[in-house]
C-alpha cells in the first residue's frame, strides 16, 4: 500500500475498483482526514482524463448534498484527488438490506435532487448517476463520483446537448442509463432524472425498474427502451411517489420532469400524503392474467366453462389490492391451447399467467391449473381439484385462494369476504351474464345484452356485476337510442344502486356509475367518491378509470390525464374517455392514439386539427355505413357534412341533435360547438347554456376552444364562461381539499 500521496498521509485502503483505489488518509498540512481516489499506474490517458474531469466538476459546484474537494496533485506520475472523508455507507448497502419506506427514500432523493439542480445550473450533467454513487452519512445524503460528468454545450438552445468524448461508446451503469444514452442521442440533465427515477423506484422495491431478472446486457437495454416497470401498490402515498416515478422514467426526454427541483416539489406534495405515524412501504404489484381454460373432452352442457371460470376467478382476485388483474376480454384474445408465455406477457403486460384444463367426468368436473411465471415458464404452483357439475364455482374459490397462498399476498381486513363476493348463483346465470357481455359491445345489440342482464338476475338476484352490467347498458341505450331517455337514466341508476348495495367495492359499478353520475350534472361528487375510494384502493384502474371521466368534465384535465396514465400503468387493456381530455387540451396525436372507447368522430375532429381532413372524411364515410344508434348516427352524420363542406346539411342535422332527448351534458358542448362553427349563435349559446348548468363545466377548454369563437363577443356568453369558472373554481378547491392534486398532480390553469 502506497504510504503517501503529496501531505496526505494514507491509513488505510477503503475502496477498490477495476481501474483505481480509494484511501482514508490524513491532511497533515490541515490535520484532517481526507479521502484520495488515484488511477492505477496502467490506466490509460483517457481514464486519468476521467479522474481530472471529476475534480474539475466536483470544484466547479459548491454544495452540501456533493462530496467537497480539498486538493488535486501528482504523485510519482499519478494523479490523485484529495475529498472529504466521508462516514456512513453508500445507498446500494442500505438497499441490499431491504427496500425503504416511502417517507424514508423521498428523503434520499431530495437531496440528490438538490445536488442534481446545483451541476445542473452550472451545465454539469452527471451521466452516472446510481445507488452506489449516492452516499449515507449521519449528517446528510452526498453524491459522489464525478467521473463521467460532462458539461453541456449550451449552444445549442433551450435543451444543450451533451458532449460526447467517443462515438457509440456507452458511458454509466447500464440498469440506470437512459434510452437516449443507449441510442448514443444527445443527452442532457433530464437524463439524469431519468437514472434519479430508477434510483427511486429501486428504494421503494429492492430491484431497478427495467431488467432486474435479466440475465444479459441485451435483456436490460431492450427493457429500458421498450419496456414500462410495473407499478407500485400500497397506501395512497405510494400511488402518488409512482406518478412522479413514471414521469421520470419516460422514453421521451420532453415527456420527463424538466428540472430537478419541479421532480423535487413533488416529491414533497408526496410526504404530505403519508400517513402520520405510519411508514409506507411500497411493492411492486404483481400481474396476472387467467387464460381461458382447455376444454379436454368437448360437452355441450360443459364448454362455456372454459371462459366462464376463468374470468369467475379473475373477478374474485381482481377484488384484491395487492394484485392487479387483467380482464377477461384481454385474456379471450390468447387461447390456452397455443398461448406463447413470451407472447402473452408482452402484449398483456403480465409476469403471472394461470392455466388450466377441464375434463368433465360423468356428474364430476375435474380441473388442473398451473400457475407460471412468464416469460420464463417457471411453475410457481399447481393445483387439481374436482367438483359436481352443480357446485362448479367452489372451484373458483380453490383456484384463487390457492393463487392468494402461492403468491403469499399481503391480505388486508376485509379480503377474505371480497374474495367470496361476486360468485354467480347458478351456472346459467353465469353463462346468460357472459353471452351479455359479448353482446353489450356493439350498440346494436345493446337490447339483446340487456335482456340476458335481466334473465341473469332472475336466475340470481344477487349478483352484483350484473346489476352494474345492466346499468351499463341501460345508460347508453337511454343516451343514443333516442327513446324514453328519462324511463332508462332511472334504471340505470336502479342497477347501479342495487350493484352497489350488495358489494360496495365492486370496481366496475364504480366506473360504470361515474358515467351516469356526470350525464346527470353530479360530476363533482364523482370526482369526490373515487378520490377517496382510490386512497385506500390504490391498485384499482378501475377507479382510475372513473377519474379520467368525472375530472374531465368538471375541467380538471391535467389530472383527467394523470388519472389515464395510472390506470394504463395498471391495466394497459383498460378502457377510458381520456381522449376528449387530450382533444381539449389541443394533443390531437394522443387522440388518435387513445380514442378506443368513444366514437371515432373524436379521431375525425384530431385529423381535421393536424390538416388531415380528408382522412377525417374517409373515416367518417366508413363509419357512416354502420349500423348505428339514432343519435349516434346523426352525431357522426352532422360532422361527416361539416368536414365535406356541405355546411347546410350538417348544421340542419346538428339542430335536430340538439333540440333532441340527449341528456349528456358534454354532447351539448360538442353539438354547441358545431353549431356555433356553423354560424347558429343563438342555438349554440341555448346549448352551452344546457350543457354548462347540465353539469359540463369545462372552464378550461371553453376558453381557448376556436370553434366558439364566433360567441366569444356576445354578452350572454361571458356570463356563461364566469358561471362555468366559478363551477370550475368550485371542483378544484374540492379536489385539492379531498387530495387529489398530491395523488394525481397539479390541476393546472
Amino acid at each position: 500500500m502506497i504510504e503517501r500521496y503529496g501531505r496526505f498521509r494514507v491509513t488505510r485502503q477503503i475502496g477498490e475498483g477495476g481501474m483505481g483505489v480509494v484511501y482514508a488518509a490524513h491532511d497533515e498540512q490541515l490535520d484532517r482526514p481526507v479521502a484520495t481516489k488515484t488511477w492505477r499506474s496502467q490506466a490509460d490517458a483517457s481514464a486519468r482524463d476521467n479522474l481530472l474531469r471529476e475534480a474539475r466538476a466536483a470544484a466547479s459546484v459548491s454544495h452540501p448534498n456533493i462530496c467537497q474537494l480539498y486538493d488535486l496533485g501528482e504523485h510519482e506520475g499519478e494523479f490523485y484527488i484529495a475529498m472529504e472523508l466521508l462516514e456512513g455507507e453508500p445507498l446500494s448497502a442500505r438497499i441490499a438490506r431491504g427496500s425503504l419506506p416511502v417517507s424514508e427514500a423521498i428523503q434520499v432523493e431530495l437531496p440528490v435532487l438538490a445536488a442534481l439542480d446545483a451541476l445542473h445550473s452550472r451545465g454539469i450533467v452527471h451521466r452516472d448517476l446510481k445507488p452506489s454513487n449516492i452516499f449515507l452519512t449521519p449528517f446528510g445524503v452526498k453524491l459522489l463520483d464525478f467521473g463521467l460528468a460532462r458539461p453541456v454545450d449550451t449552444a445549442m438552445g433551450e435543451h444543450p446537448t451533451l458532449t460526447v468524448t467517443m462515438p457509440g461508446a456507452i458511458a454509466g451503469t447500464p440498469h440506470y442509463l437512459s434510452p437516449e444514452q443507449l441510442l448514443g442521442e444527445p443527452a442532457d440533465h433530464r437524463s439524469d432524472l431519468f437514472a434519479a427515477g430508477a434510483v427511486l423506484y429501486e428504494m421503494l422495491t429492492g430491484q431497478p425498474p427495467f431488467g432486474a431478472g435479466s440475465r444479459t446486457m441485451a435483456q436490460v437495454f431492450h427493457a429500458i427502451l421498450t419496456d414500462q416497470p410495473p407499478a407500485l401498490g400500497g397506501a395512497v402515498s405510494i400511488a402518488a411517489v409512482d406518478r412522479v416515478i413514471h414521469r421520470a422514467l419516460q422514453k421521451k426526454p420532453s415527456q420527463r420532469y424538466d428540472s430537478a427541483s419541479g421532480m423535487a416539489d413533488d416529491l414533497r406534495a408526496v410526504l404530505l400524503l403519508a400517513d402520520s405515524g405510519q411508514l409506507a412501504q411500497a411493492h411492486r404489484l404483481r400481474r396476472l392474467i387467467v387464460l381461458p381454460f382447455r376444454v379436454l373432452r368437448p360437452d355441450t352442457e360443459t364448454d362455456f366453462l372454459a371462459y366462464s371460470l376463468a374470468d369467475a376467478i379473475t373477478s374474485s382476485l381482481s377484488n384484491l389490492d395487492s394484485l392487479v388483474v387483467r380482464s377477461s376480454v384481454t385474456a379471450s384474445r390468447f387461447a390456452a391451447d397455443s398461448a406463447d408465455l413470451e407472447t402473452v406477457a408482452a402484449k398483456a403486460d403480465v409476469d403471472l399467467v394461470l392455466t388450466g384444463t377441464l375434463l368433465r367426468a360423468g356428474a364430476e368436473l375435474r380441473v388442473n391449473a398451473q400457475l407460471v411465471e412468464a416469460p420464463a415458464g417457471a411453475v410457481v404452483c399447481s393445483h387439481s381439484s374436482q367438483a359436481q357439475l352443480g357446485d362448479i364455482f367452489v372451484l373458483q374459490d380453490e383456484l384463487s385462494r390457492r393463487v392468494v397462498e402461492a403468491l403469499s399476498l399481503p391480505l388486508r381486513a376485509g379480503d377474505e369476504q371480497r374474495l367470496r363476493r361476486d360468485v354467480p348463483g347458478t351456472a346459467k346465470a353465469y353463462e346468460y351474464y357472459l353471452r351479455a357481455n359479448e353482446l353489450s359491445t356493439k350498440p346494436d345489440n345493446w337490447r339483446i345484452a340487456r335482456d340476458l342482464y335481466l334473465a341473469c338476475l332472475a336466475e340470481d338476484p344477487n349478483y352484483a356485476p350484473a346489476w352494474a352490467r345492466l346499468g351499463r347498458v341501460n345508460r347508453v341505450l337511454g343516451m343514443y337510442s333516442g327513446e324514453s331517455t328519462d324511463d332508462h337514466y332511472e334504471q340505470a341508476r336502479a342497477a347501479f344502486t342495487r350493484a352497489l348495495k350488495l358489494n360496495p367495492d365492486l370496481p366496475v359499478a364504480h366506473n360504470l356509475y361515474t358515467n351516469l353520475e356526470v350525464e346527470l350534472g353530479q360530476a363533482e361528487a364523482a370526482m369526490l367518491r373515487l378520490v377517496r375510494r382510490v386512497h385506500d384502493h390504490t391498485g384499482d384502474p378501475e377507479l382510475f378509470a372513473g377519474l379520467v371521466q368525472a375530472c374531465r368534465y368538471c375541467g380538471l384535465l391535467e389530472p383527467s390525464i394523470a388519472a389515464f396514465e395510472h390506470a394504463r400503468r395498471l391495466d394497459p387493456q383498460i378502457r377510458t374517455s381520456v381522449a376528449h381530455a387530450y382533444l381539449a387540451v389541443g394533443d390531437y396525436d394522443r387522440v388518435i392514439a387513445t380514442n378506443v372507447e368513444d366514437p371515432p368522430v373524436l379521431n375525425a375532429y384530431a385529423l381535421a386539427a393536424l390538416g388531415r381532413t380528408a382522412e377525417a372524411v374517409t373515416l367518417l364515410r366508413e363509419v357512416d355505413k354502420q349500423t348505428l344508434p339514432k343519435l349516434y348516427r346523426l352525431y357522426v352524420h352532422a360532422t361527416l357534412c361539416l368536414f365535406e363542406g356541405k355546411w347546410t346539411e350538417a348544421l340542419d342535422s346538428v339542430r335536430v341533435l340538439a333540440g333532441g332527448s340527449m341528456r349528456d351534458p358534454c354532447g351539448r358542448y360538442y353539438a354547441a360547438r358545431s353549431l356555433a362553427y356553423l354560424g347558429d349563435q343563438e342555438m349554440a349559446l341555448e346549448c352551452l347554456k344546457r350543457s354548462v348548468s347540465g353539469g359540463f363545466f369545462c372552464f378550461p377548454w371553453l376558453t381557448r376552444d376556436s370553434w366558439i369563437d364566433g360567441l366569444r363577443h356576445r354578452l350572454e356568453f361571458r356570463a356563461l364562461l364566469a358561471e362555468a369558472e366559478d363551477r370550475y373554481r368550485s371542483a378544484v378547491d374540492a379536489f385539492v381539499r379531498a387530495g387529489g392534486d398530491r395523488l394525481l398532480g397539479s390541476v393546472g390553469t
